[in-house]
């Protein structure tokens, strides 16, 4: 098995290390990854100054790694289309150190890199460690390399889907289960601060809290509160079919 490990945090992070250290048991690892941190920066691509690409030391047998000065999505799409010597068979993306869970797959650059590997047709993981300080990856690491067992014996994922899986921070024996779920809504409380540079020009720091958007049961959100694995199939078709013929009767 030949996989594709990328993520948002960079390739410096203990996330993807601990990624590759795991699933270098079941296959040959290519790596490539962002240069530096590239959170919350979605489905960007790079269009104003080149893309560049330089190999990274990995001291694991395996695994060969590159680091991109790009997004993530970048990071698989020169991957797939100019550095790679064949196909992988499944794209995974983390681990990335905080949730994405719910609406903020929207933001997410873990979860857009494994958009980008199902839009050229592989099967794709996102992974997350749904903890807001350094923390063990080792337990997420052996959840995904499960994980991404099974869906290699199913031979593949529907078209246009990919897994977006959410691992609470707990020692795997307090750890439930594994909870297949939908996604929730995760809502902030945002805040504005306004600041002033040395030069006097004002500009603007965006903090927030996460409030409580009263999800369901099973969504994302209340899975990973009560302890489990939360798996979501995600897919990106966003038309809402069910207002198409209302729409279509407006008067146009």
């Amino acid at each position: 098995m030949y996989i594709v490990i990328t993520n948002d945090d960079g390739i410096h992070s203990p996330g993807i290390r601990a990624l590759w250290m795991e699933l270098s048991s079941i296959a040959d690892i290519a790596v490539v990854a962002p240069d530096s941190e590239r959170s919350a920066c979605s489905q960007s691509i790079t269009v104003h100054h080149p893309i560049r690409v330089d190999e990274y030391p990995v001291d694991q047998v395996g695994v060969t790694a590159w680091s991109v000065n790009g997004t993530p999505t970048d990071c698989i799409k020169v991957a797939l289309e100019a550095l790679l010597p064949r196909t992988p068979d499944i794209v995974v993306s983390g681990i990335n150190n905080g949730p994405n869970l719910g609406t903020d797959v929207l933001y997410s650059g873990t979860v857009s890199a494994a958009i980008e590997a199902s839009l050229h047709g592989l099967p794709a993981v996102a992974v997350s460690l749904a903890a807001r300080r350094p923390v063990d990856f080792s337990v997420a690491a052996r959840y995904t390399r499960q994980l991404v067992e099974r869906v290699m014996a199913q031979e593949s994922l529907p078209q246009n889907t990919l897994l977006n899986v959410n691992v609470p921070p707990l020692a795997a024996m307090s750890i439930k289960g594994v909870a297949i779920t939908k996604l929730g809504k995760v809502s902030y409380e945002n805040v504005f601060e306004k600041r002033q540079d040395p030069r006097g020009r004002v500009y603007y720091w965006m903090a927030g809290n996460v409030i409580d958007a009263g999800n369901d049961p099973d969504s994302d959100v209340e899975a990973v509160k009560a302890g489990y694995v939360s798996v979501t199939p995600v897919h990106f078709d966003l038309t809402n079919y069910a207002i198409m013929d209302m729409v279509k009767g407006w008067d146009w």
